[in-house]
């Protein structure tokens, strides 16, 4: 009936399932062990980060060109949005922004991450604070710099897919 052409799996689908699994369990590690609550925004980044996710593992799975090109497509859109939460937490954080979340539902009622999974999702703490990494460098500037970095690989990756059509 339908033949859909086989493609090699990308890179770019590895690249983003462990950067997703190494920045939730990073994330997660800081909460638990080290008790840097999350903020509102944080859990919608760590949303963001699921969706990774779920898009590195369908891409890991389907091997179809069709398929490959269609996970591509959502994957530059998602590492966008990605980039611009980074660029908040880090504005927020260096008070470029006269802005703070609150602790009000980070997710819509028809989509209760913070419900379904409080573990991972439920805010802690207001917006204005990233915990240091190393040497100052904070959560926030490493996550804006992996965001630009996923970005433009998954850009460089939809071009790619679209040339080989």
């Amino acid at each position: 009936m339908f033949k859909f052409r086989e493609s090699p799996k990308p890179l770019i689908w590895s690249y983003t399932l462990i950067l997703a699994l190494g920045l939730e369990a990073g994330a997660l590690v800081f909460q638990y062990l080290l008790d840097y609550g999350p903020c509102a925004l944080c859990v919608q980044i760590r949303a963001t980060l699921f969706g990774a996710l779920l898009l590195a593992v369908s891409g890991k799975i389907f091997s179809a060109r069709s398929i490959q090109t269609l996970l591509a497509f959502l994957l530059v859109p998602l590492m966008a949005f990605l980039l611009y939460q980074s660029y908040q937490v880090l504005g927020i954080e260096r008070y470029w922004f006269e802005s703070s979340c609150t602790l009000s539902d980070p997710f819509p009622n028809w989509f209760p991450l913070h419900l379904w999974l409080p573990a991972i999702f439920e805010p802690w703490e207001l917006c204005g604070y990233t915990p240091e990494i190393i040497k100052g460098i904070t959560m926030a500037e490493v996550l804006i710099v992996t965001a630009a970095v996923s970005l433009a690989l998954s850009m460089w990756h939809l071009i790619n897919q679209l040339k080989s059509q």
